[in-house]
């Protein structure tokens, strides 16, 4: 047979790419990594032994013509027949190898048999075909309707290439209906990493997997208690957790409502509303019916209702398990900012279910920067552009989170300071800015793959500090300043025309804004009007082409973060128009309201926020000490209370005393006109009523934290154009209030407030 050179056939490797004998050069699709050396790797890419499409494709003709075959495998009742090279089976089957050439059998006389046939009962010939294609090919028709019987095919030749095919499609397919049965399927046929890939996709959507999937309520006690118990299970509330054991209880109540206090210990109880706890907890029949729940009820309500909480003179307080945070899944990275006059190199990042934000010792080596722009791909964030105080930055930097090492990309075309970045399909746009000369309505994007700046079309207007971001494959900027005045208009890009088109006014200009695409719609918050500094918000409706306001939020800012996560939009710092602040608090759509969360630990605006999801390492980024929370929380509390009453009364103990009740009367129970309600539901539990705070009690030397509720935040004049200043005191006490309603328990994620 006449074989082309460059045809010639180098050998079938199981697992090897199949790529042109001469491979293309790299570069092109090579992802830039400042640490790895593109000579290693194009030595290592022409080093893999290859076999050419051409080469490949024809052997396959050859076996379709049962030219040169030289065995045959039969399937099912040996109706079906197929004819094969021998060579090619065994070089990626270990089962056929063995079967072809006898290796591991020594027939009698010592003669090596010449075996030819080979049947395989109970395969069809549908997933044998499959089979004999990826054996020649290296590639096959796999889809759900094969998927698992032709892994468990591959599994028994021994195929581990075909076998790891099956395996990340299955992965790619997880979705909330079929996660659970995957995570069977993968554990049944000892597939660990498969698995353990199910079982975080459970765990990471379990909202969505309670909600959908039915196939969870059919595991058993112990599978199941393994979900619900695990600190990585990701939900926003534990009430969820409880609904989601009642299901599976009433799958089956007779046999399995004796596990609910083996349950309930797998549910953060103290996370609860107290109003689910009260009326499904406490309440249900299951747990009435069950004597081990019992104890469990009488922790978790003197836990909800403990009336000694504020006593200074009370031992430290260790988190019980029934109110051990779960582990966040997502964590908000706040990078550089402008604080104190200079610019800011410093990491925190915000452990959502702790409800704390954590200094994190990463730095940039190459130096502080603030007004910047940062995009996440993966586990990078690329900080783009940028102001130090004294230079305007085109340069580009990127943090790997993994790693924890920053590295330098391609720079800009312009500087640019004030600029906003957007990612999109992998790329990320710089949008506008200030070049230390001129505001900008000039937009580039970076390719990483290729490290690449490439100039595109321009805005319809010049905007520097502006905001922008990604809603339905389109970029929207909006808001900013001129050069004249701040802005109003907004506009979007669409990279499939290639062009930036306006949109309706928003309602207010802004600034220093901030804006986010959230649940479908376009949110632009805060910034500042030329006049003042704006708590108000508006979204964007698409489908009427209409902005509509939001609730108001607690604290008036510019130039702040805003980012996502737990289905809320946070607002991180900021400038006041009196002070820098470190204030956080978080938005709920769905009764448009927005709440304090904890301060950051320093005092910054003009910094970048941005969400990271998935990261291996992120225990490296969450809170600690998390069995010290209730006991930072009281500390927090107490200093707030003390530090209020010395400059309004000079009272503290009656200040405790005071914030104690209003604390326990911000919290729902079961009727919330009588004001004796804990004490009456203690003693219907047979619990001893705690002793009231003495009057007298010594007033212990706990200042405020920095940032807190009467911290003096240093004042900072921002190079805005134009300066308004506030009254602080009214937006003191109502933010006083709100932290003893939001952080006597827990988290504000977790301990929703109702109206």
């Amino acid at each position: 047979m006449h074989r082309n050179q460059n045809d010639h056939f180098h050998g079938v490797n199981e697992g090897v790419p199949v790529v042109p004998l001469i491979p293309e050069l790299p570069f092109p699709d090579m992802e830039v990594d400042m640490e790895n050396n593109l000579g290693q790797s194009l030595s290592k890419s022409l080093a893999a032994p290859t076999v050419s499409d051409q080469a490949l494709n024809t052997l396959n003709e050859l076996r379709e013509a049962n030219l040169l075959c030289d065995a045959e495998i039969s399937v099912g009742e040996y109706k079906h027949t197929f004819n094969v090279h021998r060579a090619i089976m065994c070089s990626c089957s270990s089962y056929f190898r063995v079967q072809f050439t006898g290796q591991g059998f020594v027939p009698e006389g010592g003669a090596s048999e010449d075996i030819r046939a080979v049947h395989i009962p109970g395969v069809r010939a549908a997933i044998m075909n499959c089979v004999i294609q990826y054996a020649y090919l290296r590639k096959t028709n796999i889809c759900d309707d094969n998927v698992h019987e032709l892994l468990i095919c591959a599994d028994y030749l021994g195929i581990v290439g075909l076998v790891k095919q099956c395996k990340e499609y299955l992965s790619r397919s997880l979705t909330p209906e079929n996660c659970v049965s995957i995570m069977g399927f993968a554990r049944f046929r000892f597939l660990e990493d498969l698995h353990l890939k199910a079982r975080n996709y459970t765990l990471r959507y379990f909202t969505e997997v309670a909600a959908r999937n039915t196939d969870i309520l059919d595991m058993n006690v112990t599978d199941f208690y393994g979900i619900i118990s695990d600190d990585e299970l990701n939900t926003r509330e534990e009430d969820y957790v409880w609904k989601m054991c009642v299901k599976w209880i009433d799958r089956d109540p007779e046999s399995r409502k004796k596990h609910v206090a083996h349950l309930m210990t797998g549910v953060r109880l103290g996370l609860m509303t107290p109003k689910c706890f009260m009326e499904e907890v406490k309440e249900h029949p299951y747990v009435l019916q069950c004597a081990e729940a019992k104890p469990l009820i009488v922790d978790t309500f003197k836990f909800m209702y403990d009336l000694d909480f504020l006593n200074p003179q009370a031992d430290e307080l260790t988190t019980p398990p029934l109110a051990m945070p779960r582990l966040p899944h997502e964590v908000i990275f706040a990078i550089g900012g402008w604080s104190g006059g200079t610019s800011k190199a410093c990491i925190e990042t915000y452990d959502t279910r702790a409800d704390r934000w954590v200094n994190i010792h990463a730095e940039d080596p190459a130096g502080p920067r603030a007004y910047h722009g940062t995009a996440v791909i993966g586990f990078k964030i690329y900080s783009i552009g940028g102001y130090d105080g004294v230079e305007y930055f085109n340069t580009c930097r990127v943090f790997d989170a993994v790693k924890k090492k920053w590295s330098e990309v391609a720079p800009m075309h312009c500087r640019r300071c004030y600029v906003s970045v957007a990612e999109l399909n992998g790329m990320i746009y710089a949008i506008g800015g200030y070049d230390g000369h001129n505001r900008l309505n000039t937009v580039e994007r970076y390719n990483p793959k290729t490290n690449q700046w490439t100039v595109i079309p321009p805005m319809n207007m010049q905007r520097s500090d502006a905001s922008a971001c990604t809603l339905k494959g389109r970029i929207f900027a909006t808001g900013g300043f001129n050069g004249q005045e701040c802005l109003d208009s907004a506009e979007f890009y669409d990279p499939t025309t290639n062009v930036w088109t306006r949109i309706a006014n928003m309602n207010h200009r802004r600034s220093g804004v901030s804006c986010v695409a959230f649940k479908g719609q376009l949110y632009v918050i805060g910034g500042f009007n030329g006049t003042a500094r704006l708590a108000t918000g508006e979204r964007y409706d698409m489908a009427s082409q209409t902005w509509h306001s939001i609730r108001e939020m607690n604290h008036s800012r510019s130039n702040f973060g805003l980012e996502i996560i737990d289905d809320m939009i946070f607002a991180i710092g900021g400038f006041n128009g009196v002070s820098t602040i470190s204030h956080t608090e978080c938005y709920v759509a769905e009764t448009d309201e927005w709440m304090e969360a904890t301060d950051m630990n320093i005092v910054r605006s003009a910094l970048s926020a941005n969400n990271v999801a998935g990261l291996p390492n992120k225990r490296d980024y969450i809170h600690k000490e998390r069995d010290r929370l209730m006991e930072e929380r009281r500390q927090r509390l107490m200093a707030s209370a003390m530090a209020r009453d010395e400059v309004g009364h000079g009272n503290a103990p009656h200040s405790l005393v005071a914030t104690n009740d209003a604390a326990l009367d911000d919290y729902d129970s079961p009727i919330e006109d009588e004001d004796d309600q804990p004490q009456l539901a203690l003693q219907q539990l047979g619990l001893p009523l705690p002793l009231p705070l003495p009057l007298a009690m010594p007033v212990l030397p706990i200042a405020a934290p920095a940032g807190g509720a009467l911290g003096l935040a240093q004042l900072e004049v921002q190079p805005q154009p134009g300066q308004a200043v506030d009254d602080p005191g009214q937006e003191n006490n109502r933010r006083f209030r709100v932290q003893l309603r939001n952080q006597r328990y827990g988290s504000v994620h977790e301990i929703r407030r109702r109206a």
